[in-house]
């Protein structure tokens, strides 16, 4: 399959080429070919999001930096909405809720300031990725989601990105927290 890379105002996006027949031609395509699809290339969106969204704006703590760096976002908002993941503001991830901006979820998680130690309790984990930044610094993190929908979602969310490991999604009303399995250190 053929692919082209083009800069475009929200980074590179990789076209890949699919035969003509199967979609509307383009002037600019090639004989017998079309560009279908636009793919983002995540990893320089989420590079970009760490410089210009997160340490441009006070974000010092380095261990949040990477593990920002390091996880897929993309896989954390609804496919159709992927091509959002990395702008600066949250993303609606379905039942009225979002993944909360960049920005926050790093400053939330550099108030923190973990050691890597720690029990974490995480609540209204929506589609996870807080969970999994924190997953990233802490030694264990309980998540809890009160919509069943979106706790099964986070916990494949978790599963797809590789981050399930020390992460649980709980489908419960944190609004008392979750004594269960106190204490917490954060």
């Amino acid at each position: 399959m053929e692919t082209a890379l083009l800069e475009s105002p929200r980074g590179r996006v990789r076209l890949i080429a699919g035969l003509r027949s199967r979609l509307p031609p383009r002037e600019t395509s090639p004989p017998g070919l079309c560009w279908k699809m636009f793919v983002p290339e995540f990893a320089e969106l989420r590079r970009r999001m760490v410089e210009q969204q997160l340490r441009a704006r006070g974000i010092r703590d380095e261990r949040v930096l990477a593990a920002m760096a390091e996880i897929p976002r993309e896989l954390f908002v609804p496919e159709d909405q992927r091509h959002r993941a990395y702008e600066d503001e949250p993303v609606a991830i379905g039942y009225g809720q979002t993944i909360s901006q960049p920005y926050m979820v790093a400053l939330m998680t550099q108030c923190l300031e973990l050691r890597g130690d720690e029990k974490v309790l995480e609540v209204g984990a929506g589609s996870g990725y807080h969970a999994a930044v924190l997953g990233a610094l802490a030694r264990e993190v309980i998540a809890l989601e009160v919509i069943p929908e979106l706790a099964a979602r986070a916990r494949e969310n978790l599963e797809a990105a590789g981050r399930a490991g020390n992460v649980r999604i709980l489908c419960a009303d944190g609004s008392r927290g979750h004594p269960e399995e106190a204490p917490y250190d954060a």
